[in-house]
C-alpha cells in the first residue's frame, strides 16, 4: 500500500469529490512507540472463520464430491447428504476442536442453513462463538436491485438472531463477492464489519455512508475448499503451508499491524482426519504466548474504536474502482 497524509478520510470526503478520487488510496496506520498493534501488546492476531451452510445450498446443482452432475429439475439427494455432513458431523466436531484448544472463532451462517438447524446455530453461540451472517441462501447477491438486497440481508439477520439471541453485525457474501450496493447496506443496517476483501493481511477502514466501517480481510490461499478440495491434496504440505504463513506474518508483526486468517466450513474441515490436521496446527500455532486469537468482530470492534491509529482505505465508487466501497 502507498502512504498518503494522514488525514482521516472519514471527514475529509467532500474535499475530494468521486470524479477526482484514485481508484484507492490508503495510509497505513500511524503508531505510537508505546501503542501496542493488538491486545495486551500481542504480536500477530490469528482469526478462524468457520462457514456454517449446511441447508442453504440449491436442492439440485450444488458442487460436491458426486462428480456426475444430476439432471435439471431433479434434486441432488445423495450430494445433499455431503453438506447435512456439516451439520450433523461437521459442526460439533469442530466445536469440540476448539473448545480443546481455548479458541473462539466467528461462524457466519447462511440464513436457510440456520432455519433448518436453528439448534446447531444456537449451540455455535452458546460456546461463546460469534454468529456472522452469509445470505440468506446460495444466490447471488450482487446482481439484486438494492431494495431487495436489502431485505435479502435484513432476513438473513432476523433469522439468525430468532435461532441464537444474538444480532450479527459482520457479513460475507456467497462466494465472497459483494454488489455495488452492499456495504451502504451493511452500514444502514447496523452492520460494523464485512470480510469479502482479499487485498491485506490486516483489518483496515473505509469511509460508508460518512462513517467508519471495517473490513477484515477474508483468505482465499488458506480456505478449506482451496486446500482440500483437489484430488493432490497433500495433509502434510498444508499443514506446511499454516506455519509458515503463521511464522512469516508473526515476524512481520514486530513492526506492523499483522493478521493470519484461517477458513473452515462445515461439511470440509469438519471430517475426522482433517480434524486431526486442524489439531496439529492449532497445537503448534498456540505455542506462541504473545498471540491474540480473536473473533473478528473483536478485530473489528478494535479498529473501529481506535481510527486514528488503524489503516484507512479510500476507493473511488465501486464500479469504477472494482473494489467494494460505496455505491456511488
Amino acid at each position: 500500500m502507498t502512504t498518503t497524509p494522514s488525514r482521516n478520510p472519514s471527514q475529509d470526503l467532500s474535499q475530494n469529490p468521486p470524479q477526482e478520487r484514485p481508484q484507492e488510496r490508503a495510509r497505513e496506520a500511524q503508531q505510537s512507540p508505546s501503542e501496542a498493534f493488538w491486545p495486551d501488546g500481542a504480536r500477530l492476531a490469528v482469526t478462524l472463520t468457520l462457514q456454517f451452510e449446511a441447508g442453504g445450498q440449491p436442492i439440485g446443482g450444488a458442487p460436491g464430491p458426486i462428480a456426475d452432475p444430476v439432471l435439471p429439475g431433479f434434486p441432488d439427494l445423495g450430494q445433499n447428504s455431503y453438506y447435512e455432513y456439516g451439520a450433523r458431523e461437521g459442526v460439533p466436531r469442530l466445536l469440540d476442536l476448539f473448545d480443546k484448544h481455548g479458541i473462539k472463532v466467528s461462524a457466519y451462517m447462511v440464513g436457510e442453513a440456520v432455519r433448518r438447524h436453528p439448534d446447531v446455530a444456537h449451540e455455535i453461540v452458546r460456546r461463546g462463538h460469534e454468529a456472522g451472517a452469509h445470505g440468506l441462501a446460495w444466490q447471488r447477491q450482487y446482481h439484486m436491485a438494492r431494495p431487495q438486497e436489502t431485505a435479502w440481508i435484513a432476513e438473513s439477520a432476523e433469522i439468525i438472531q430468532q435461532a441464537t439471541g444474538t444480532r450479527p453485525t459482520g457479513y460475507t457474501n456467497y462466494w465472497f463477492r459483494p454488489g455495488v450496493n452492499t456495504l451502504e447496506i451493511l452500514s444502514e443496517l447496523g452492520f460494523r464489519y464485512h470480510i469479502d476483501d482479499l487485498s491485506a493481511d490486516e483489518p483496515f477502514l473505509q469511509a460508508i455512508n460518512g462513517k467508519p466501517f471495517a473490513t477484515v480481510p477474508y483468505t482465499a490461499h488458506l480456505n478449506d475448499i482451496v486446500s482440500f478440495d483437489f484430488a493432490g491434496f497433500d495433509p502434510a504440505a498444508y499443514e506446511r503451508q499454516v506455519v509458515d504463513e503463521f511464522e512469516q506474518l508473526f515476524e512481520e508483526g514486530a513492526h506492523r499491524r499483522r493478521m493470519m486468517v484461517l477458513a473452515l466450513h462445515d461439511r470440509v474441515s469438519g471430517h475426522a482426519s482433517r480434524v486431526r490436521v486442524l489439531d496439529r496446527v492449532l497445537t503448534r500455532l498456540r505455542e506462541r504466548d504473545d498471540v491474540w486469537w480473536a473473533r473478528k468482530d473483536q478485530i473489528a470492534d478494535w479498529v473501529l474504536a481506535r481510527p486514528e491509529s488503524a489503516a484507512w482505505v479510500e476507493r473511488a465508487p465501486a464500479p469504477v474502482s472494482g473494489l467494494p466501497g460505496p455505491s456511488a
